[in-house]
């Protein structure tokens, strides 16, 4: 079928609040989009130089050694144990995953794609893209009869709530009991602040207690954007259901769908390292620790925000209020009806800038204490 009518690209709408930040005397200080801003490890630089000797045609599925990292990592970092390696496929960056996932499952007319509430806005381009339909719902016992696929986003984007091991288990349940893919968008799952999430890993949605041993319909995928500043690599994968692996695979590629070579190398070094994810989140944490209580001397209430990258605040008053009060002390923040109508008084504001800038951003908040 024809691709279905999609809707506007909604940053284009920030236009006007980007051009009055921009022209605040001290410059601007962007904290709506979650780009990375710090350097990229020193080792992920290195093996991509001496892996660009690429004259040969990428694999799909990907080198016998990044699907081994990804199968060890996932034990190592999220306590998913028993993966093997044709149950893992690298993707070029996570969007074009999440945005194609539907129509590489053969997702159409009359079925139902379900994401959460307050959700990342590509869920529900993805439904369009295959001609399914998108339904915003938090709650399993709502989800349609014609529900094919889930997703599921935790720590979730924009509002940084994390869904628990029994929360995970309930979905996953209720996505088997309608015949449904469910997907764990785990972007953000190194990323913990608060307790538990400070000391414990987050789950993931192939925790052996959420599957009970059975990954049938259940996929996780993971980015190494954030935790290791490769937004620029488009360095991500998926994981879990061999049979949707393995679709999955055959329609990538007839599509010609690879990540390149040497970025399959800088993946799997980035894979095995575990210092420069710890130094990244440090980083974060110290920003977040300066970046939330100016938010709450300022009049915002922090809700959720517990894990991730953002934290979701609200005065009280219609976002785009809040948007242009930000605006006119040179901040960008991201408006919450861009994640859904749930959320019409939320700012979502990114840990991604720099120190100064952060600290900028902290002394600018004083004028609205």
């Amino acid at each position: 079928m024809a691709l279905s009518p999609l809707p506007d690209y909604p940053w284009d709408a920030m236009a006007p609040f980007l051009a009055e930040a921009s022209a605040h005397p001290d410059g601007l200080i962007d904290l709506s989009i979650g780009s990375p801003v710090d350097e990229t490890p020193a080792i992920v630089r290195d093996a991509l130089a001496v892996a660009t000797d690429a004259h040969g045609y990428p694999a799909t599925i990907g080198t016998p050694e990044l699907r081994a990292a990804v199968v060890e990592w996932f034990a190592r970092r999220r306590g998913v144990v028993g993966l093997t390696t044709d149950q893992v496929i690298p993707s070029i960056g996570s969007k074009e995953f999440v945005a194609f996932l539907a129509y590489m499952l053969g997702l159409g007319d009359g079925d139902v794609v379900v994401h959460p509430q307050a959700a990342y806005p590509t869920y529900a381009v993805g439904a369009a893209m295959s001609g399914a339909t998108a339904v915003a719902s938090d709650d399993p016992a709502d989800w349609p009869e014609k529900t094919r696929l889930v997703w599921l986003n935790s720590p979730g984007n924009p509002d940084g709530r994390v869904l628990d091991v029994g929360a995970l288990r309930s979905r996953v349940e209720r996505a088997r009991e309608l015949g449904a893919v469910i997907v764990g968008d785990e972007c953000y799952a190194e990323l913990g602040w608060d307790a538990p999430w400070d000391t414990e890993p987050i789950p993931s949605i192939l925790d052996r207690r959420v599957t009970g041993g059975d990954d049938r319909g259940v996929v996780a995928i993971y980015s190494l954007s954030k935790q290791s500043n490769m937004a620029g690599y488009r360095a991500a994968f998926a994981a879990g259901c061999r049979d949707t692996i393995a679709r999955l695979t055959t329609v990538r590629k007839h599509a010609g769908l690879m990540v390149p070579a040497p970025l399959q190398r800088a993946m799997t070094v980035a894979l095995s390292d575990d210092v420069h994810v710890e130094r990244q989140k440090q980083r974060y944490r110290d920003r977040r620790d300066v970046l939330r209580p100016a938010l709450e001397r300022a009049g915002f209430r922090i809700d959720g925000s517990e894990a991730g990258l953002y934290l979701w605040a609200t005065e009280g008053r219609p976002s785009w209020d809040s948007i242009a009060r930000l605006a006119r002390l040179g901040i960008l923040g991201g408006p919450g009806p861009f994640y859904g109508s749930t959320s019409p008084e939320h700012v979502r504001l990114s840990l991604t800038a720099t120190d100064e800038r952060v600290a900028a951003a902290a002394g600018r908040l004083s004028a609205l204490a």
